[in-house]
């Protein structure tokens, strides 16, 4: 016979006997951070010191190196002001809701992201395992740019700075020629610090120094993580704070430069017809994409850390809204440095042709379209006066004399890497001081670098040693041989064929799989487990409800943008061949080539490595539980839920609240985030004795 149903008075009674008990029982499982934590987790999961040190990881792991030099180019190359505004609509509609999505679940669930997502289903397990992959390629060649802004930062210790001018050939007493075919920056990029090979074909053997500076990168790296949050979030206390001065001063200083206000008006001016462009939206979208971090499983080993009643969703907003002002402010810094750089480039240019014309002057040239100008004063004359003069009259005054277009000047040497080894070194090598300049500028990259790749190395370690106990408890040995690990396989880019390695990794080892692992977070979070379920269970841990909004954006627009997303970059690569940027020492000049054959069957293999986690952890679900039938397959999944520390929320709901937990259509309660029992908590002698009477009267 079934136990018979409590009358109202019974069950509220009851009710209210299980929260006293509950909140009896939280008093003995307080964790330090003043979140309400499960007794198994008490004592050894970590927490952050204080709520400064988490929002400090988060901005600092979300902002990074592509801040500073992705969204300027970005911006510039793609309507400025308009794509701004493109770009917070996309921020606002996709990127906060699936931002807030992942906090949530790692502060509920408390594990890293491979255990988030096995909590979930089963089935999906192998979603945090390819986070776990991608994670560590991006871990691979993200550490080598730090190694690169290494050597920039130690031979910033010179006066002049070494790519000030370009060296002389001793046998020839000329200057060399590789160098005054290009500039003195980027041959001291291409040349001294990479010495790079013509082509991705050409391995070459390996550079010493950036292998150097490599091991001293990982070592930091291990350093600063090897005792876990309570190590890094000290670090981060410095990387993530110190880049903010350093922008702030570089702003300071870039407005007063001249050439300051037409680099920040073409960073702005607004090309509204560019929305209509389909490769805009995708790189936008890409853009808000990687600027959070999502997918890495960064953000929900972060989280996980947290109190449990810690305010998540104010967290995403001001996260967020902290990533994409510091890009802003990134763009005003570099656009400035950029409008100085261009505008000295354009009066050189406009000295030189005046200097031309004066000679021709001298042997009596004296022709209609003769300038009205004064040639022999160059300061006196404007880039405005010269370009209209060689406007009209350009054409009839031979090859000598060239034009001098500010434009075309400051949308040179804007992406990438090029943006801060060769556009920013060029500016600052023209800065009084320079010296200074410089090492503060790669020490800033340094920082942001350090920052981000503690949260994605967070992103390793936190699933791996949550899912596996062994690893758990030899937590620095973990930390120590993945280093080593990413040290021995990161001598693949101090080749001197390595820069096209790091070229390769950075387009297509983190851009699908990150979409393809975000597509099925979004699809677990909305439709496997339920949005209304979801948010059932974050009115629980925050005490309040997320607006229903959110439910409609999780299950359409969001997971929508990302499969159109995913489309779009799928297109991409069919309709164009993957391409490359070399660099020809012969013409010292870049050239675009494309991928041989091996480097593409190497890129498929980075791709498929990184997604093939997902329908490999799906079947093997699958396959375990194939001959269990439906009631096997449900106590197996329940079971795989149980072996996950729960959020204690029963104290969470006070006498005012209206939520009750919703039942299956066969009867049979559902599984959920914050399960509404005390599963992990000691009943009381009591409440034992009530349940023993309750057995007796069956």
């Amino acid at each position: 016979m079934e136990k018979p149903p409590l009358t109202s008075d019974e069950e509220d009674t009851r009710m209210g006997e299980s929260r006293s008990e509950a909140e009896l029982l939280d008093l003995g499982v307080q964790g330090t951070s003043g979140g309400v934590v499960s007794s198994g987790d008490v004592d050894d999961r970590p927490a952050w010191d204080s709520k400064l040190q988490y929002v400090l990881a988060q901005v600092g792991f979300s902002v990074g190196l592509g801040n500073v030099w992705r969204f300027p180019y970005l911006c510039h190359q793609n309507g400025g002001g308009a794509f701004m505004v493109l770009y917070v609509m996309l921020l606002v509609v996709v990127g906060v809701p699936l931002f807030f999505m992942e906090l949530a679940a790692g502060q509920c669930i408390r594990q890293g992201s491979i255990g988030v997502w096995k909590h979930i289903s089963p089935k999906l397990a192998g979603i945090g395992y390819s986070s776990c992959m991608v994670c560590f390629f991006v871990a691979l060649y993200y550490n080598v740019i730090i190694a690169w802004s290494l050597f920039y930062m130690g031979n910033s210790f010179q006066y002049p700075l070494p790519w000030e001018q370009c060296p002389i050939n001793m046998t020839t007493n000329n200057t060399v020629k590789e160098c005054s075919g290009s500039s003195p920056t980027s041959y001291f990029w291409f040349r001294k610090a990479l010495d790079i090979t013509d082509s991705i074909d050409e391995s070459g053997e390996f550079n010493p120094i950036m292998t150097g500076c490599l091991l001293a990168a990982w070592a930091i790296v291990c350093l600063a993580m090897i005792n876990g949050i309570k190590s890094s979030a000290k670090v981060m206390y410095f990387s993530s704070v110190f880049p903010y001065a350093v922008l702030f001063i570089f702003l300071v200083r870039g407005l007063m430069l001249d050439g300051a206000m037409e680099g920040i008006a073409y960073m702005f001016y607004p090309k509204i017809e560019i929305w209509a462009e389909v490769q805009v939206w995708r790189q936008a979208a890409t853009q808000v994409f990687f600027a959070l971090g999502l997918g890495y499983g960064s953000v929900i080993a972060y989280s996980s850390y947290n109190p449990i009643h810690n305010n998540c969703h104010r967290d995403a907003l001001m996260v967020s809204c902290i990533n994409f002002m510091t890009s802003v402010l990134a763009s005003l810094v570099v656009f400035v440095v950029l409008g100085f750089r261009a505008k000295n480039i354009v009066l050189n240019c406009i000295t030189q042709n005046l200097g031309l014309l004066n000679d021709m002057a001298t042997h009596g040239s004296n022709h209609h379209w003769w300038p009205w100008f004064n040639m022999s004063d160059p300061a006196s004359v404007t880039i405005p006066d010269y370009r209209e003069w060689y406007h009209h009259y350009g054409s009839q005054v031979g090859t000598n004399i060239t034009d001098c277009d500010l434009d075309e000047e400051m949308s040179k040497g804007v992406e990438g890497t090029g943006l801060a080894f060769i556009a920013f070194t060029e500016a600052m090598a023209q800065f009084p001081a320079s010296p200074f300049w410089s090492t503060l500028f790669f020490l800033m990259l340094l920082n942001l670098g350090m920052s981000t790749m503690f949260g994605t190395m967070q992103g390793i370690l936190t699933p791996l040693m949550d899912n596996f106990s062994l690893l758990g408890r030899h937590r620095t040995m973990l930390t120590v041989c993945s280093c080593a690990l990413g040290f021995v396989i990161g001598l693949l880019f101090t080749q001197r064929s390595g820069n096209y390695f790091v070229t390769m990794f950075d387009d297509y080892s983190a851009t699908l799989p990150l979409i393809i692992v975000v597509v099925f977070e979004t699809f677990a979070v909305a439709w496997v487990y339920g949005a209304d379920r979801f948010l059932d269970d974050i009115e629980i841990m925050l005490k309040w409800r997320p607006p229903v909004l959110y439910k409609y954006l999780w299950k359409y627009v969001c997971l929508f943008a990302m499969v159109g997303l995913l489309a779009a970059s799928l297109l991409r690569m069919v309709f164009k061949r993957p391409t490359y940027t070399a660099w020809n020492h012969t013409t010292a000049s870049e050239t675009t080539l494309e991928y041989p054959g091996w480097a593409l069957a190497m890129l498929a293999t980075l791709i498929l490595a990184a997604t093939l986690p997902v329908p490999v952890g799906y079947f093997h679900s699958w396959l375990k539980n194939r001959g269990m039938g439906p009631e096997g397959e449900l106590a197996g999944q329940e079971i795989d839920r149980e072996r996950y520390t729960k959020c204690n929320s029963s104290d969470a709901l006070d006498s005012n609240s209206q939520h009750t937990p919703s039942v299956e259509d066969d009867g049979r309660p559902r599984a959920s985030f914050l399960p509404l029992g005390l599963d992990h908590y000691r009943l009381l002698p009591q409440q034992e004795d009530v349940e023993e009477e309750e057995e007796d009267t069956m």
